[in-house]
């Protein structure tokens, strides 16, 4: 049998909201290090807000938000839902990824040749390689995501956490970012998190899944979270 694994992200009674309201309450979380978590739920839910307490971007209004093991939060590499770039900076693809070298750039420090090395591998790894001199405003919706996460793995992440990362995409792309991630999963042992509404796109690739209904959480293996019995249950439950 096949040892537990450690928590990395753990939360305990925790509510979650924005500016002092919740909109989630009492949750109570783990989440697994080198695990691949697929979080579903209706529009309006909260998965965004749960995933942004967890990077930090929001505090927890109230309970706690622990990381088991280093005590620290684990770096995360996060793609937010829609990320827009300013067109009247014409940046290239390589000068996006390069961004997410900049967490660990003291103030008024050059750009270091390891920086640029890093940047250069990361879109290597996001397959996005020959993307790199394309300006991001030109590229297409698939080839924006994939230097997206070129941009979060730049910064050598424990934890890749993607906001939806295949909204608006076609069918044929959507396998094509899906299969990056679980690549990412099983190559680099990263833990990884993924709001998505599509529920084909996690099957084969999730290990665990999180579905937010009634605003609780209800989580387990993603063979019988996304089984057909268990979505007609949340679906006859109003969960979907």
């Amino acid at each position: 049998m096949e040892a537990p694994r450690e928590s990395l992200i753990r939360l305990m009674g925790a509510s979650v909201g924005h500016n002092g309201s919740p909109v989630l309450e009492a949750v109570d979380l783990q989440i697994a290090r080198g695990s691949f978590v697929g979080l579903l739920g209706p529009n309006g839910s909260g998965k965004s807000t749960l995933l942004k307490t967890i990077v930090g971007i929001l505090p927890v209004l109230k309970g706690r938000i622990e990381f088991p093991g280093t005590g620290r939060p684990p770096r995360f590499g996060y793609v937010p839902q829609r990320d827009v770039l300013d067109p009247v900076y014409p940046l290239t693809a390589f000068e996006v990824t390069l961004m997410g070298t900049y967490g660990r750039l003291g103030p008024l420090s050059p750009i270091r040749r390891a920086m640029r090395e890093r940047a250069r591998q990361a879109l290597c790894d996001a397959q996005a390689e020959g993307l790199a001199g394309r300006l991001f405003a030109e590229l297409s919706g698939g080839e924006r995501q994939r230097v997206l996460i070129a941009r979060a793995l730049a910064a050598d992440p424990e934890c890749l956490v993607l906001d939806e990362p295949i909204a608006g995409l076609d069918p044929a792309t959507t396998d094509v970012i899906m299969d990056l991630a679980r690549s990412l999963h099983r190559g680099r042992g990263l833990t990884v998190l993924v709001v998505s509404h599509h529920l084909q796109s996690l099957r084969g690739r999730a290990e665990e899944i999180i579905w937010i209904y009634r605003n609780g959480l209800v989580c387990g293996p993603a063979e019988v979270m996304l089984g057909k019995d268990k979505i007609e249950e949340l679906l006859e439950a109003g969960g979907v």
